[in-house]
Order: C-alpha cells, then sequence, then structure tokens
C-alpha cells in the first residue's frame, strides 16, 4: 500500500521566487501547523527526532512547519531566514530498512539549522550520510517506508536534492521546477529508481501538471489553482487501482493507494511579498488558503490525533470536505464562489492571521452545516465509496451533525 505523495513546485523568476506543495498522506492522518521559537541549547545536548536521536546544535532557528500528528519531522514549512522546504516520497533501490531520520525529520532539522538554501542542502546531506533515512512512515501502515526528494527555496534560488539511502544528487533550479514521487536527476535517477512503485504512485502525471503550472505562474493564486488541479477534468477522476491520484489535488480511492492531500502550502518569497499561505486542511479545492507569518504564531491548538475531535480545525474542515466527496460536481460549487471571492480579496489585502483563521473557521462552520441538509446521490465509484466509509468509521466521523453542534465546536 503506497500511502505517502506530493508534488512540491517552484518558480525562480527575476522577480523573485514562488514555492507551492500538496502534502499528500493517509486520509485520517490530521496534519498540524506548529510554530517553534529559536532556542539555545546545551553544548553536547541531543534531539529526539521521529525514531532516533542526533546531536542537537546550541541555536536553533524559529521555523513555522506543517506535521503531521504523530511525527517530529514535518512535511513541509519556513523558517525565520525564509528558507522553505518541501520532501517528497521516493522509491529506490536503497535496501537499508534500519530506523533513521525520515526526510520529514531532515527537513525540520534543516530549516532549524540553516541561513541559506545552499546551507539547508549540506545540513541534509551530512546528516544523511551520517545517520541514514529509514523507519515507518506512516502511522497507519508501520512497515511502509521510502527515501525522499526536497525542493530547497530561499529568496534568491531555489535547489532540488534527491536521495536514494544515503547517496544524494542536487541540480540548481533555473525557471520553473517541479519533483514527485520519482527521481528525476540523471544519471542518479536511472541508478536508483524503483520503477514499478513510481509507475504505482502516477507520478509522472501529477509532475506534468505541476511542471506547466509552475512554468506559468507569476503569482500565489496561481500556485493555489496547480494545487487545486484534477487535472484535465474540473473533477476527481477516479481510477480502481490508485484513486484520484493523477493530478496534484489527490482524493484516497484506490485498491492499491490510499493517499489523500492533507495540506497545501504557498510561499511566496519575492522582495516587499513575503508571506505564506496555507490550508492547514485537507482537499484544497474545498480549503481557503489563510495568509501566515513564521514569526507571527496564532493560538495553539489541542493535540490530535487519527480520529475526529471538533476542537481540532483540521477535523472539522473534513466534515466539509467529506460531505463534498459523495458528489463533488453538484457541491463543490455551494462553497467554491466565496472561497474565491474572498481568497481574492486577502491576496490583494492580506489580513492579520487570527482574523483570516476565524473567518474561516466561520466559513467550515456554515458550510458543514448547509452540506449535512444536503442528502445527494453518492456518486463515487464502488471502490473510493467503499474505503471513505471505512475510514470514516475509523475516526469516528459523526453523519449529519448538526448546526447549532458544530458551531458551539468552533467556538468552544
Amino acid at each position: 500500500m503506497l500511502a505517502s505523495m506530493c508534488d512540491t513546485m517552484v518558480t525562480v523568476t527575476d522577480q523573485g521566487v514562488l514555492f507551492a506543495k500538496n502534502s499528500d498522506r493517509d486520509p485520517n492522518e490530521a496534519q498540524l501547523l506548529d510554530w517553534r521559537h529559536a532556542e539555545e541549547h546545551r553544548p553536547g545536548s541531543t534531539v529526539r527526532c521521529t525514531w532516533i536521536e542526533v546531536p542537537q546544535v546550541e541555536r536553533t532557528r524559529a521555523v513555522l512547519l506543517s506535521r503531521p500528528w504523530w511525527m517530529w519531522g514535518a512535511e513541509m514549512g519556513a523558517n525565520d531566514a525564509g528558507v522553505v522546504i518541501g520532501n517528497e516520497a521516493v522509491f529506490t533501490d536503497s535496501h537499508d530498512k534500519e530506523p533513521g531520520l525520515l526526510g520529514m525529520d531532515l527537513l525540520r532539522l534543516a530549516l532549524e539549522r540553516a541561513a541559506t538554501a545552499h546551507e539547508a542542502v549540506g545540513i541534509m546531506v551530512d546528516l544523511l550520510e551520517r545517520h541514514g533515512q529509514g523507519g515507518g512512515c506512516s502511522f497507519e501502515h508501520p512497515r511502509f517506508s521510502y527515501d525522499n526528494s526536497f525542493i530547497v527555496a530561499d529568496p534568491n534560488g531555489a535547489i532540488v536534492l534527491e536521495t536514494a539511502g544515503r547517496s544524494h544528487a542536487t541540480e540548481e533550479v533555473t525557471g520553473a521546477r517541479s519533483i514527485s514521487n520519482g527521481l528525476t536527476i540523471e544519471p542518479f535517477a536511472s541508478q536508483h529508481s524503483d520503477r514499478l512503485r513510481s509507475t504505482v504512485a502516477a507520478c509522472a502525471a501529477r509532475r506534468a501538471v505541476t511542471q506547466a503550472g509552475a512554468g506559468r505562474a507569476t503569482t500565489p493564486a496561481d500556485l493555489m489553482a496547480v494545487l487545486r488541479s484534477h487535472g484535465e477534468d474540473p473533477l476527481p477522476r477516479w481510477s480502481p487501482l490508485n484513486g484520484a491520484m493523477s493530478a496534484p489535488c489527490l482524493h484516497a480511492g484506490g485498491l492499491l493507494t490510499s493517499t489523500q492531500t492533507t495540506a497545501s502550502w504557498v510561499a511566496d518569497l519575492r522582495p516587499g511579498h513575503e508571506r505564506h499561505w496555507v490550508t492547514a486542511t485537507a482537499a484544497p479545492c474545498t480549503s481557503i488558503f489563510k495568509p501566515v507569518r513564521v514569526d507571527e504564531p496564532i493560538e495553539e491548538e489541542p493535540s490530535a490525533s487519527n480520529r475526529f475531535d471538533p476542537a481540532v480545525r483540521w477535523w472539522r474542515h473534513e466534515l466539509v470536505h467529506r460531505a463534498v466527496l459523495r458528489d463533488p460536481g453538484g457541491l463543490l460549487p455551494r462553497i467554491t464562489p466565496e472561497r474565491d471571492r474572498i481568497e481574492a480579496a486577502w491576496l490583494a489585502e492580506p489580513p492579520d492571521s487570527r482574523d483570516a483563521f476565524a473567518t474561516s473557521d466561520d466559513l467550515d462552520a456554515r458550510w458543514a452545516a448547509e452540506l449535512s441538509l444536503v442528502r445527494p446521490r453518492d456518486r463515487r465509484p464502488a471502490v473510493p465509496k467503499a474505503l471513505w466509509g471505512r475510514l470514516d468509521r475509523a475516526a469516528g466521523i459523526p453523519s449529519g451533525v448538526p448546526a447549532p453542534d458544530l458551531a458551539e465546536a468552533v467556538t468552544a
């Protein structure tokens, strides 16, 4: 079972750098925003990552992370020096299955320690060679593991880093560049790719969409549209083997995969525009991108898990997302006009992050209440319909939550 796919892209122009990523993971894996202040550490101390400890540095930077609830590392993030990183699962000929650093650990460690993209790549390569990569990469599927590729960017440029075990290759980005779940840097890719698993991951189809989209992008809104793309069709196209995995906005529903876009991020690193835009919720097609800064934390959310919790923003949005999935053609148009109008206003004049999140929470409450009153025919094919039924039961997703109950949960 392949349970962690992603797409990351970057556009480097004379006007500056734009970065974006969809994090695609297990559908019930809540992913939270995690602000960490700069800290001083005692000489000789260590830091416990997801599976192993490594030596700590004397000072770590302030970071903003998008982190799966159970993991120390992060899927994507930024630091107070303007470095941003996104990772991808890649399938290689590496057979080192001993516990090591996850790709997500490497990402967080680099953000905590680096002042530039080049320095971040050097830190990740050094840690990779010293400690290797390995260990379970999925809470739901603990035997599932993979190697990683990365796009590392700062306001001056970007670098692609691809790995296979402790080996690696790098490439400076010129223009637009995207990565997905397959190695791309030659001859490294030909030497190390597991072509069967890369094919099942449909990485070539998604990378074609993201590479073209990154090449056209001149604003954060352009990259948001790419992350929301379902490919040639405006709605998800389901395959019985890998669900709606052929386009960047992934929806779980295949016999061989259970992958869903669980969080999305766009970084605007252009001079004078420095800001990050995050969903902090699954499914960018049903979510609104909200402005955030590394140095302006919003209130800390309660801890999350793989069980529905109305106190957690990510889970509250699932009431919207999973309702829309039943009939995307009929239900998605009920929310997208309002979403697009508000998002366009925010892009033109970004509000305070707290205000934006409060507005988004109110929208989710209202949308969920309205959608709970609709009883459309479930138009999904049999495989995704059955899969999402099992996922809902496993997470304890309530059915038909009344509007007053949901509003109370949002404001509590």
